[in-house]
């Protein structure tokens, strides 16, 4: 039997990293599509070429979600058993400022791929995962957010995610496309992009011990999130890609920490001795070793509107996927501040 072909959007990200070696310890061949740009920014890939083992199964290509014509001739070039598409504008408030680039990107860049599945006739040998997000529930009001719970996006990029979601499903309904979505809560990682608040966090907290950062700053100390591990979620998407129907799962697991939560247990792991002053804008943390203040709030890192609370309910995927989530947030606060050492 040959090896199958994956073919990964987006594979210079986080996720995309972290599936594309998950795929190759399952025996693939994976094709990974990365953006021409003057900097290579494969470093999150670039073990993969040191490994012997996988080298020669994992292939770079160059190709962009807003040109219509380059997904199409890559999917026809490399005529894969699986496409994921991890590729986005991801971060939440660049997108209020490149709100027309995210929902191009987002939204309409599903609909290429999904329209090039079409055009090539491949509707019935594709199979196609669309990475959704839990930032479509926005400000929901639910206590857990699962499959039936109404979407309520407050930022460019969850809307975009929306149509993302829905045109997914358009295809899967009209044309009998294998098509899944899957919605993941928020997933970390030592390899996470460093405008994201958990790898700030970290990164912050490693600089200001190492003497090399006097301050960290944050936004909203209070926004609850359910963390989990990347390399958990990726295992998600293989799985939804298995079954016999295509369907949509809510991947998360199901408990939630604040920013300070986070910021807490991260601190207390290296040592810091802080304590929490002032309300709101103002509320600070002082390292009561030395009376500095190491982390303060500024306007700037608040979005124009916030997703206050965020947990996820993934009963269906543990029941049908048989998925659990394996790396706990102290493990993963763990393995963060290691890779931040020794980097």
């Amino acid at each position: 039997m040959k090896n199958k072909k994956a073919l990964i959007f987006g594979v210079t990200g986080q996720d995309g990293a972290y599936l594309s070696k998950f795929l190759l310890k399952k025996k693939y061949i994976v094709y990974g599509v990365k953006r021409r740009s003057s900097i290579m920014n494969t470093q999150r890939v670039d073990d993969i070429y040191k490994d012997i083992n996988y080298k020669s199964n994992f292939v770079l290509l160059y190709g962009d979600l807003t040109d219509a014509s380059s997904i199409l001739n890559l999917i026809k070039k490399v005529n894969p058993n699986e496409i994921y598409n991890l590729a986005a504008q991801s971060h939440v408030k660049v997108s209020f400022e490149v709100p027309e680039y995210s929902a191009d990107v987002n939204g309409l860049g599903t609909l290429r791929i999904l329209e090039a599945i079409r055009s090539l006739n491949l509707e019935k040998k594709v199979k196609f995962y669309q990475a959704g997000t839990s930032e479509m529930f926005g400000s929901t009001k639910k206590k857990f957010q699962n499959e039936k719970t109404n979407f309520h996006p407050v930022s460019p990029y969850g809307v975009s995610k929306c149509f993302a979601h829905w045109i997914t499903k358009n295809y899967r309904d009209a044309y009998g496309m294998y098509a899944c979505n899957g919605i993941l809560f928020n997933h970390e990682s030592p390899i996470r992009g460093e405008t994201f608040v958990t790898k700030k966090i970290i990164q912050g907290l490693v600089r200001i011990k190492q003497g090399s950062q006097k301050k960290l700053f944050l936004g909203n100390l209070y926004s609850k999130r359910d963390w989990g591990h990347a390399r958990d979620y990726v295992e998600a998407m293989w799985k939804m890609l298995q079954q016999k129907r295509p369907d949509d799962y809510v991947i998360g697991t199901g408990k939630t920490f604040t920013i300070k939560d986070f910021v807490n247990r991260a601190a207390k792991k290296m040592n810091f001795n802080i304590r929490w002053t002032g309300v709101g804008i103002k509320e600070k943390a002082v390292n009561i070793d030395n009376k500095k203040i190491i982390i303060e709030c500024k306007n700037r890192y608040f979005r124009p509107l916030e997703v206050d609370y965020l947990k996820g309910d993934a009963s269906k995927a543990k029941k049908i996927l048989k998925w659990v989530p394996k790396i706990s947030i102290d493990d993963l606060i763990d393995e963060m501040i290691q890779h931040e050492l020794e980097n």
